[in-house]
C-alpha cells in the first residue's frame, strides 16, 4: 500500500484522478464521498450525519475511498515534493545520525542506547559498571562517542532486526531484573497500542518462552526477577487491569493484581524509588487513588491510601525515613496548584479527617507542582513557575519539620526552558536532569545533591553549521475578549524584521493539562529559515499558567482555548512580525480539535490549517462509550449522554457539527488508519464535509498513514518524511518555499 508521504499515484483505484471530466481547470478533483444519512438522537435533538458510514473500516468500499484520498492528496500536492525533499534534507543533514545517548547508571550496568547513520531504530546497550567505593568514579558515566565501540557494550535490543519485514515497529516498556540477567520489552508491529511482550536471558542472548500478546505500556519485574507486571487495555482502549506473570508459567494463569471497572477511570503502576513497593495509580483528571503492594509482604494485598471517594488528586512516593514508612503526597487538598506533604503510611488507615499530613512544600498560587521523587537522601520536586518547569531539591533530614532545609533550585541563564527529571537511581549521589531551550539543543547534567554542583554530560550535537544566535525567543502577551492575558512564545530568525510582511505559523494545543513547554526541534529551523515567525499560542485548558488555566479551558469553559487562539492570531496580524494573509496554523489530536474549531470560527484569517491526527468529532466519539478511550474523556469535556447541558455545549463548537458554507482555507487532515486515540474516520468525515460546504476554492487534503497509529509512521526517517509533508504544505501556502 501506498505511503502517502510518496506521491506516485499508480496504485490508486480513485477515477477521480483521470482526464477529462474529473479535472476542473487541470487541478485534480478529490473523490467524493456517498451521502448515506443516519440520524443521531440525544436530549431531544436530532443529527443528521451523512458520513458515519466511513467509520467501518473493514469495509472494503472505505479502504478504497481512503486509498483514492491518498491519491488526490498526492496528485493535488505533487509540486511540493521538491520542497519536501529539501526540509527532509536539511532535518537529515542537521542531525548526527551515529549518535549514543547518556548512559544511566542502574544497579551493576551503565544502560544506553544508539543510533546509526541509515538505520531507522534504536539499539539498546548496556556495559559493565564498576564498583570502586568511590561515589564519583562510580557514578561518573563512562565516556561515549559516536562511531566508537563502547568497551564490553552488550546489545540488549536492535530494533531495526526487530523491525525486519514488519510494517511498523515501536518499542513500548521495558525492564531489566536487579541481577541483570533478564530484560521484558513489548514490541507493536501494527501502531495500535497493543504490545507483545517477550523475556530475554542477557546471560544467553535467548528469549525464554513466555510470550504475552495485548499487553500495554508500563513494564516492571519484582525483586525476586520471578515475575513481570504488565497492564492490559479494555475493548475501548482503556488501561484497566495490572497482572502479573510468573516466569515459567502459562499466561492463562497469570494474576490480576487490580482490576478497574470504572469506564471514566485510567489505571497504570509503577514501582517506588525505592523499589520495595508496587505503586498502582487509578485517576482521571479530576481525583485518584493509590495502592501499594509492599513486596516485603505481597500476601498482604493491595493498600489504598486515600480513597477517590475523597476526591483529592494526588500522586504518592512510599519511601522510607529514619526507619519509619513514609510517603510523599503531591496533592490537591486545600491546594488548586497542588502542594507536598509528608505522611506517616500508618496514617492512612484512619479517617482523612483525622490524618496528619505535614508540610514539605505549601501551596502557592504562582507555583504549580507537578510532582516529587526520593533518592536515598533529597526530596525532589517538579513545579512550574512563570510558565516554566524547574526542579527543586530538599534533603530527607529534617523533611516535614521545623528542621526542614531550604529547597534549592538549579540555576540556568535563559528566560525561557525546561528543566526536567531525567531519570535517577535512589542510591545515586547525584540526579540526571535534562534542559533544554527553544534554541539549545538537548542537555544532560548530573546534578550533585550534596553540593549543588552541575556537570555537562552531553549537549545534542547539531551539525551544518547551526549558531544558536542567528534566532530568538521571546515572551508575548495577547489579550482575550475577557480580559485575560495569554502567553506566546514568539520564535524567529534574529534577521527577520518586524516590517508586517513575513509569513507566520501559529501552534497550539490546549488541553490536558499538557503544557507546551520550551524545547529544541531541529525540524522547525527550516521553517525559520525561510523566514517563517513560528508563534506557540499557550492557550487555557494547557497547564502553562497552573491548575486554574486548564479549568478555565475545559468542559463548560472550552470555548476559551478556541477563541484564545483566534486572540493570540489577532495579536500576531497585528504586532507588525506577519503578513495578516500569510499567518498558517497547526496542531495535533486535541490541538486538532482546536484546528477544526477556529477553522469554523475565523476560517479567514488563516491562509493554511494542518490538523494532525485531529479530535475534529468528539461529540459523535464521546457519545459513544464503547468506543476507543471515550468514557475517559468525560473529566475532559464533560458527559453528553447525561448531560444535556454538556451536549449542547459541545454541539456548539464541535468542529464536524459546524461546518457551515464558509470560504475555508488550504486545510490538510493528517491522520492514521490504525490510530487508536483518533480515529481515522473523523478526519475522514470531517474533510468530506469541508468539501461539500466550502465556498472557496483552495484544496481540503486527507493523508493517511495506512500502516501507523497516533503517533504517524515509525522509523526516523518516515517521521521526517512525514515532518516535511506537514511544513512544505504549510511554506507552500504561505508563498515561503526559498529560504530566506
Amino acid at each position: 500500500m501506498m505511503h502517502p508521504s510518496a506521491e506516485s499515484t499508480t496504485s490508486s483505484p480513485s477515477a477521480a484522478l483521470t482526464a477529462g471530466p474529473g479535472r476542473d481547470n487541470g487541478r485534480p478533483q478529490p473523490p467524493e464521498a456517498r451521502k448515506q444519512p443516519q440520524e443521531r438522537r440525544h436530549h431531544g435533538d436530532v443529527f443528521v450525519d451523512d458520513y458515519e458510514w466511513l467509520r467501518n473500516k473493514e469495509a472494503p468500499e472505505v479502504v478504497t475511498h481512503l486509498e483514492a484520498e491518498n491519491a488526490y492528496t498526492a496528485a493535488v500536492t505533487a509540486d511540493q515534493q521538491p520542497l519536501r525533499d529539501a526540509i527532509f534534507d536539511e532535518i537529515k543533514n542537521r542531525t548526527q545520525e551515529t549518535d549514543l545517548t547518556v548512559p544511566v547508571r542502574k544497579d551493576g550496568w551503565w544502560y544506553y542506547g544508539r543510533m546509526e547513520e541509515g538505520k531507522q531504530y534504536g539499539i539498546q546497550c548496556r556495559t559493565k559498571a564498576a564498583d570502586s567505593g568511590d561515589p564519583a568514579v562510580d557514578w561518573t558515566p563512562p565516556a561515549v562517542e559516536p562511531g566508537t565501540p563502547v568497551p564490553g557494550e552488550q546489545i540488549l535490543l536492535d530494533g531495526n532486526l526487530e523491525a525486519e519485514g514488519k510494517p511498523f515497529f515501536s518499542l513500548g516498556g521495558a525492564a531489566v531484573t536487579k541481577d541483570g540477567n533478564l530484560y521484558a520489552y513489548a514490541v507493536d508491529n501494527a501502531g495500535d497500542e497493543r504490545f507483545t511482550l517477550r523475556i530475554k536471558d542477557l546471560r544467553t542472548g535467548d528469549l525464554l518462552p513466555d510470550v504475552v500478546e495485548n499487553v500495554f505500556y508500563s513494564l516492571a519485574f519484582s525483586p525476586d526477577g520471578r515475575q513481570v507486571f504488565y497492564t492490559v487495555v479494555d475493548d475501548s482502549w482503556r488501561p484497566y487491569q495490572i497482572k502479573s506473570h510468573t516466569l515459567g508459567t502459562q499466561v492463562a494463569d497469570d494474576v490480576v493484581i487490580y482490576q478497574e471497572d470504572d469506564p471514566a477511570m485510567w489505571t497504570g503502576f509503577d514501582l517506588s524509588a525505592d523499589r520495595r513497593h508496587l505503586v498502582v495509580s487509578i485517576g482521571c483528571s479530576e481525583y485518584s487513588e493509590t495502592r501499594l503492594l509492599d513486596f516485603d509482604n505481597p500476601d498482604a494485598g493491595l493498600q489504598v491510601l486515600v480513597p477517590r471517594s475523597e476526591r483529592i488528586l494526588y500522586d504518592a512516593e512510599p519511601f522510607t525515613l529514619d526507619g519509619m514508612p513514609k510517603v510523599l503526597l503531591t496533592h490537591n487538598k486545600d491546594a488548586v496548584n497542588s502542594m507536598v506533604s509528608l505522611v506517616d503510611l500508618a496514617e492512612f488507615a484512619q479517617p482523612l479527617g483525622e490524618q496528619r499530613w505535614d508540610t514539605v512544600l505549601p501551596h502557592d498560587d504562582a507555583v504549580r507542582v507537578n510532582g516529587a521523587t526520593v533518592t536515598a537522601t533529597h526530596a525532589v520536586v517538579s513545579v512550574r513557575k512563570d510558565t516554566i518547569e524547574r526542579i527543586q531539591v530538599l534533603p530527607l533530614q529534617g523533611l516535614g519539620t521545623a528542621a526542614q532545609g531550604a529547597a534549592v533550585e538549579p540555576d540556568f541563564d535563559e528566560e525561557l526552558y525546561t528543566a526536567g527529571m531525567g531519570g535517577s537511581e535512589y542510591e545515586a549521589p547525584l540526579i540526571r536532569l535534562t534542559y533544554t531551550s527553544f534554541f539549545t539543543p538537548p542537555r544532560i547534567y548530573d546534578y550533585e545533591l550534596a553540593t549543588g554542583r552541575l556537570f555537562l554530560r552531553k549537549e545534542t550535537p547539531v551539525l551544518g553549521g547551526y549558531e544558536s544566535s542567528d534566532y530568538v525567543a521571546a515572551r508575548e502577551w495577547a489579550m482575550a475578549g475577557d480580559g485575560t492575558r495569554i502567553p506566546l512564545s514568539v520564535l524567529r530568525k534574529a534577521n527577520v524584521q518586524r516590517d508586517g510582511a513575513n509569513p507566520a505559523l501559529m501552534y497550539g494545543y490546549g488541553s490536558y493539562e499538557v503544557s507546551m513547554d520550551p524545547a529544541f526541534n531541529i525540524a522547525r529551523l527550516s521553517l525559520l529559515d525561510r523566514g517563517v515567525v513560528y508563534v506557540i499560542a499557550h492557550v487555557r485548558g494547557g497547564g502553562e499558567v497552573g491548575r486554574k488555566w486548564y479549568d478555565d479551558g475545559k468542559k463548560l469553559r472550552k470555548m476559551n482555548t478556541f477563541t484564545d487562539f483566534v486572540a493570540a492570531t489577532d495579536w500576531l496580524a497585528a504586532s507588525g512580525w506577519a503578513d495578516p494573509k500569510r499567518i498558517a496554523a497547526m496542531g495535533g489530536s486535541a490541538g486538532g480539535l482546536l484546528m477544526g474549531a477556529v477553522a469554523n470560527l475565523a476560517p479567514q484569517k488563516y491562509a493554511a490549517i494542518v490538523a494532525q491526527v485531529p479530535f475534529v468529532d468528539p461529540l459523535t466519539s464521546i457519545l459513544d462509550p464503547d468506543l476507543p478511550l471515550s468514557a475517559l474523556e468525560w473529566e475532559e469535556w464533560g458527559n453528553p449522554i447525561t448531560d444535556p447541558e454538556v451536549y449542547a455545549y459541545m454541539k456548539s463548537y464541535s468542529p464536524y457539527e459546524n461546518v457551515r458554507p464558509a470560504d475555508y482555507p488550504r486545510i490538510a487532515a493528517v491522520t492514521s488508519f490504525n490510530d487508536t486515540r483518533v480515529l481515522y474516520v473523523e478526519p475522514a468525515k470531517w474533510v468530506a464535509k469541508l468539501r461539500e460546504a466550502t465556498t472557496g476554492s483552495e484544496p481540503i487534503v486527507l493523508k493517511i498513514e495506512m500502516d501507523a497509529g497516533h503517533g504517524g509512521a515509525s522509523g526516523r526517517y518516515e517521521g521526517w518524511k512525514d515532518r516535511a509533508w506537514d511544513y512544505a504544505f504549510v511554506l507552500d501556502a504561505l508563498g515561503a518555499a526559498e529560504v530566506a
